[in-house]
């Protein structure tokens, strides 16, 4: 089984970036609409979700760089190789490689946050974009407290100096995924069985392991300071933040206010899910997310 057979209808592609090999799917027609994903998962998290957007939208839903079956390039040094900026830069080349110089756009997690770099660097690129579950990263960090440090825990372990956390996940990569997966939702329950089956073939290999951990390292360095450095840049398109009642972005961010410091036009709602909206939300993801693209 791969993870194509959760999306029927849709094309594998492999397109080589000028930093990576990015695994992707490729499905429907019409206007162009990109997926991404967060951790600890891969592109098959939108499948509830994108063979309905396919009916109206040509949609990629693509695996990060260090996800998936996408490659996992060295970190360098400063992590730089998972900056956001590097894989904001792998998905534009992705999109350009498929004929698509501007798309929509949206991402979960930290896909939200490759994408919300990705319209600050290639504003041109992006018509609308999407963020699911997140605040943006500077004001997530700094509004850090004992709750938050204790409920984004990883966000401070995945960080560590290799190879600390690279040993402690892999001595049971499938006990740390499935815990991470029930713990931020409403119960593993939500998760097909042929989805959470891909989580757990790509997350096991030791490479994804120390890749993520290289996107989290990047995200508590490089990235801040790529955000410092454009404090007084804003996303310019307009941007629909969603979350769920049931996660931490609820409890302890107000995710409309928080991008409303970031970009110009923001509208958003909470959806009465977890934090996996797409698949534990998928009806109302879908309803919100069809009809903000298409207005």
């Amino acid at each position: 089984m791969s993870a194509a057979d959760l999306f029927p209808g849709f094309v594998p592609r492999r397109i080589a970036t000028s930093g990576a090999e990015i695994n992707c799917i490729v499905g429907g027609s019409g206007a162009p609409l990109l997926l991404l994903h967060g951790y600890p998962q891969t592109h098959a998290m939108w499948h509830k979700i994108a063979p309905r957007l396919a009916a109206r939208y040509t949609v990629v839903c693509s695996d990060l760089r260090g996800y998936g079956d996408s490659s996992k390039p060295d970190g360098g040094v400063d992590h730089v190789g998972y900056s956001k900026r590097a894989m904001a830069a792998d998905q534009v080349e992705v999109m350009r490689s498929l004929g698509f110089p501007r798309f929509r756009l949206a991402g979960h997690d930290r896909g939200a946050r490759v994408a919300h770099r990705l319209c600050l660097d290639h504003p041109d690129a992006v018509l609308r974009v999407a963020m699911l579950d997140i605040s943006p990263t500077r004001i997530m960090y700094g509004a850090t407290d004992m709750a938050f440090a204790t409920a984004y825990y990883h966000w401070f372990f995945l960080i560590q100096p290799f190879d600390l956390p690279e040993r402690l996940i892999g001595a049971d990569p499938i006990y740390y995924l499935h815990r991470k997966l029930a713990g931020w939702s409403s119960g593993i329950r939500h998760f097909d069985p042929r989805a959470l089956a891909e989580y757990e073939r790509c997350f096991s290999d030791p490479a994804t392991i120390h890749a993520t951990c290289e996107d989290y390292r990047a995200a508590a360095g490089i990235d801040l300071e790529h955000d410092a450095a454009d404090a007084d840049a804003r996303v310019e398109c307009p941007l629909l933040a969603l979350w769920g009642t049931k996660g931490v972005v609820n409890r302890m961010f107000d995710p409309v206010r928080d991008w409303g410091r970031a970009a110009n036009d923001v509208r958003g709602k909470a959806l009465a899910s977890g934090h996996f909206l797409a698949e534990e939300a998928p009806d109302e993801t879908f309803a919100e997310l069809h009809g903000f693209f298409g207005s």
